[in-house]
């Protein structure tokens, strides 16, 4: 199973090369735009934050000092803007309540107990909360989202009823204890995701995973003797 990782990363990183991700200045701003970036495009995640930072808003006193109102309209382009406003107010009550405000205080913690605290916050789930360790505390710890899912399914390394701790164990058991690596790893998934392993009609002759020869990836164990609909050899292929 490394190896199929393994193989995986090289051929992404080959296709696409590095990604430069998370593209933030700042801490502060990399988690913002982890909080704001579900369920809505980076585009619309970026007018948002182009927003706060021509109000000057983007430090953790600043954010929570304005009104949960004004908040909102600022960062309304990335859509469902009075819930990630709350989620915001939420994150910036439990910096200033558990450490003092203070973002270095908050990654001297250790991972595990970090994450469970993050965890803890409203509306903060898995995705967001590794995206905070990972990309603003430089922890390794891997983070999974749609695109990874369905590109792990389509490729038969998951099933379409797998968890996010299991998806996650896939790559932090197979692959080396590595920031940078998890980092452009994640970042390719999502060029993949984003623009060849669409939702729908996706560009599987395009991808840098797809091959014509079955024994290809056989060999690597990367298909299942049922593979999926999706499969890299497409869906008249039969083991």
């Amino acid at each position: 199973m490394k190896k199929i990782f393994k193989e995986i990363f090289d051929r992404l990183y080959t296709k696409f090369g590095p990604m430069g991700w998370w593209p933030g200045e700042t801490q502060i701003e990399i988690i913002i735009g982890a909080i704001l970036t579900q369920n809505t495009s980076w585009s619309n995640v970026e007018k948002a934050i182009a927003n706060l930072k021509r109000e000057d808003l983007l430090s953790v006193k600043a954010l929570r000092d304005i009104g949960i109102e004004s908040l909102s309209r600022l960062i309304r382009p990335s859509g469902y803007y009075n819930q990630k406003a709350k989620k915001i107010k939420h994150f910036t009550d439990f910096l200033f309540s558990t450490y003092d405000g203070s973002l270095n205080k908050m990654f001297e913690t250790d991972t595990l107990p970090l994450r469970e605290n993050l965890l803890r916050i409203n509306g903060i789930g898995p995705e967001p909360a590794d995206s905070i360790l990972l990309y603003a505390g430089e922890r390794a710890i891997f983070v999974v989202d749609a695109y990874t899912k369905r590109i792990l399914e389509r490729h038969n390394l998951c099933s379409q009823d797998a968890t996010y701790p299991e998806i996650q164990a896939l790559f932090m058991e197979n692959l080396p204890e590595d920031v940078r690596l998890f980092n452009e790893y994640h970042a390719l998934f999502v060029r993949l995701g984003k623009q060849i392993c669409k939702k729908r009609e996706p560009l599987c002759k395009s991808c840098p995973l797809y091959t014509e020869k079955a024994t290809d990836f056989q060999k690597n164990g990367i298909l299942s003797n049922r593979p999926h609909r999706n499969s890299i050899l497409g869906e008249n292929f039969r083991l």
